[in-house]
């Protein structure tokens, strides 16, 4: 699946890391909606200037789409992304309403 993407998490927040190389930001797209991340792009060929012709052609080029199942549901209007040398990083917060809730116990 492309891109290949790291996610890690922990109480508090996941992480994603995406490889896009070749990308800028202009063609990367991102959505949250419930559990799923979605991540979508177009990169385009680059133009052989002249009369030049390929002489092999291996990148990969055109559209992709690819939905991720977050460890849980976030907060949307607190993700952070950042993408720097062809990695897409994103922080993606944990929902208040979805954390853990340490229930106390009454009496003696």
């Amino acid at each position: 699946s492309f891109p290949a993407v790291n996610i890690w998490a922990n109480n508090d927040n996941a992480f994603v890391t995406a490889e896009l190389p070749g990308f800028n930001n202009d063609d990367i797209h991102l959505s949250v909606l419930d559990q799923n991340l979605t991540i979508e792009g177009k990169r385009l060929p680059a133009e052989l200037k002249d009369d030049a012709q390929y002489h092999r052609r291996e990148r990969w080029v055109g559209e992709f789409k690819r939905t991720i199942q977050l460890p849980f549901t976030v907060d949307e209007n607190k993700i952070s992304a950042n993408f720097n040398n062809g990695v897409l990083t994103l922080t993606l917060p944990r929902a208040e309403a979805d954390k853990p809730k340490k229930i106390e116990i009454m009496g003696s």
